[in-house]
């Protein structure tokens, strides 16, 4: 279900082949001239290319050994452990420690493929990802695989601990994934474990499995900080999903500290280091301030330089966003045309190109070609479906798999993938929380088939099988209809276990395919929307929803 890498193209005219305007007909550039370009630079074809010295000896990238940031210009072991990991994800690069522009031009690329604001700088989001999606990790393999021990512990190597690794990282524990089961793997368990009510023995044993592969959205981490439901002031020694989430963003800047949920030393330490290195007061105090230094520059767009995504449609941005502007609202575009296919650096900077990429997708879409994006453009590039003047309730029903189909291949953590959060008040990173009911809840706002939203899968089950919404539980499923899981079995939706999804096609007998959001892969590499194979009789029970 993985797209090819787009090629990038920056904002300053600096483009790795000539910027030449494309037709309409054929503006998604294919990943060959990158391959042709770095495999000519390996083989020292380039004008002024040299045979390689003998490479640094690797470092790894997240070591005290490394910068915060790796750039281009610097020689290191840094920089040959940056090209190894390059190359395991395809780039081609000459291993010689020295960050030139082939690295550079690598670089750009793999933060484009997966949704990290492109500028070259190798810095926290860049190394962490490079980790996560592979790297010189072995493959992931499913923790309830044969191939798995029933018992995972400390010291055990492989594909196992990556998968546990990935799924750790994703519920916001900073570890490394390199598939090595060590002291940092073993302390993140035991905390994963002890805030899940679990026996805090640091294995990786059944209850363990399924609490990591939980997908239902969780209170812990579905809570804005800036949102009414939590203090103005967060402080040492409080507890509860605030906490929570507010340990989950210092992870995503930097810092390492358990998700609890409770505000203890380690936390305290973390904030402050934090509010420093934003030269913010560091009193440890999470107030207006230390809450929006954690929410700037996170999800797809953002990073270093890049104003933080606003979504296009909320009061925040103009009702036309034009050449010459420079803003969040600009950073949500540009991740939305790379969606669709463009390349382009994610740089929050209206520039000359990415004013060719609006009026190359307003011409794919049969757009007016004005280069000004306004809410006809804004709609299309969200991919909403207008309803009708004064739609009947349900009466999107029959456009619920069509919607639901299109966005497969999002990945979490990107600007599309995050606006889904606004249909359900949420405006929390994808990577920060499990979003499935939140993306079926943007799906039934799209079509205007129901009006209830809910983000958490208990909620659509109890309305479904009371009737209300246009809700309703039916035996015989057909493509459009929802589905929600509870992995735990028992059909009470209570356990915090639970998922959901769309149904895409029914085989008859007990298999059927789904779409679904914040779920696994298939092809390896970070959560997002894609097909699954479902079946209902495998271990786990299964609830269909009919929207009429």
């Amino acid at each position: 279900m993985g797209r090819p890498a787009p090629l990038v193209r920056t904002e300053d005219g600096h483009s790795p082949q000539p910027a030449t305007r494309r037709a309409a007909t054929g503006w998604r550039i294919r990943v060959g001239a990158f391959a042709a370009t770095a495999a000519m630079v390996s083989a020292g074809l380039v004008l002024g290319a040299h045979p390689a010295a003998a490479a640094p000896a690797p470092v790894r990238l997240t070591s005290a050994s490394c910068p915060n940031e790796i750039v281009q210009g610097q020689t290191s072991g840094c920089v040959t452990e940056l090209q190894n990991l390059l190359n395991a994800h395809g780039a081609g690069l000459t291993v010689d420690g020295q960050f030139g522009a082939a690295t550079l031009y690598a670089v750009r690329e793999y933060q484009a493929a997966t949704a990290i604001a492109v500028d070259g700088r190798v810095g926290p989001a860049t190394k962490g990802k490079l980790y996560a999606t592979g790297g010189s990790a072995p493959a992931p393999v499913n923790l309830n695989s044969s191939s798995c021990p029933a018992n995972i512990v400390q010291g055990a190597k492989g594909g196992c601990v990556t998968e546990l690794q990935r799924l750790l990282v994703h519920h916001g524990y900073a570890v490394d994934v390199d598939g090595d089961f060590g002291a940092g793997t073993a302390s993140a368990v035991r905390s994963f474990q002890s805030s899940h009510g679990l026996t805090a023995d640091g294995q990786v044993g059944t209850n363990t499995k399924r609490a990591l592969y939980d997908t239902d959205e969780s209170p812990s981490t579905g809570l804005d900080l800036r949102s009414a439901s939590c203090p103005e002031n967060i402080v040492e020694g409080q507890s509860g999903g605030c906490v929570a989430t507010l340990q989950s963003l210092l992870n995503g800047k930097g810092q390492s500290v358990g998700v609890d949920g409770s505000f203890g030393p380690q936390t305290l330490t973390a904030v402050k280091a934090f509010q420093s290195a934003s030269g913010l007061s560091a009193d440890g105090q999470v107030g207006p301030n230390t809450k929006a230094a954690l929410y700037a520059n996170i999800g797809g767009g953002g990073g270093n330089g890049a104003p933080a995504p606003v979504n296009l449609t909320s009061a925040s941005c103009p009702n036309e966003i034009v050449q010459g502007q420079r803003s969040g609202c600009v950073t949500e575009l540009q991740s939305l045309l790379n969606h669709h296919g463009a390349d382009l650096a994610v740089d929050g900077d209206f520039g000359p190109l990415t004013d060719s990429a609006v009026r190359d997708f307003q011409a794919e879409k049969g757009l007016a070609v004005d280069g000004h994006v306004g809410p006809n453009t804004k709609a299309a590039l969200y991919g909403a479906v207008t309803p009708p003047s004064s739609p009947a309730p349900g009466g999107g029903y029959a456009k619920i798999l069509d919607v639901a189909a299109a966005e497969v291949g999002t990945v979490e953590g990107s600007a599309r993938a995050n606006s889904y959060g606004a249909s359900v008040g949420l405006s929390l990173s994808t990577s920060n929380y499990a979003w499935c009911a939140t993306f079926v809840s943007w799906v039934a706002k799209q079509t205007g088939a129901s009006s209830y939203r809910n983000s958490y899968v208990e909620g659509w089950v109890r309305q479904a099988r009371a009737g209300n919404y246009h809700l309703s539980v039916t035996t015989n499923p057909q493509p459009g209809d929802i589905v929600a899981f509870d992995w735990d079995g028992g059909s009470d939706f209570t356990g915090g276990n639970e998922h959901i999804g769309i149904v895409r096609t029914v085989s008859g007998g007990s298999s059927f395919t789904t779409v679904e959001g914040n779920t696994s892969n298939p092809n390896g590499g970070s959560d997002g929307v894609y097909v699954k194979n479902r079946s209902t009789n495998s271990g786990y029970d299964v609830v269909f929803i009919r929207v009429r």
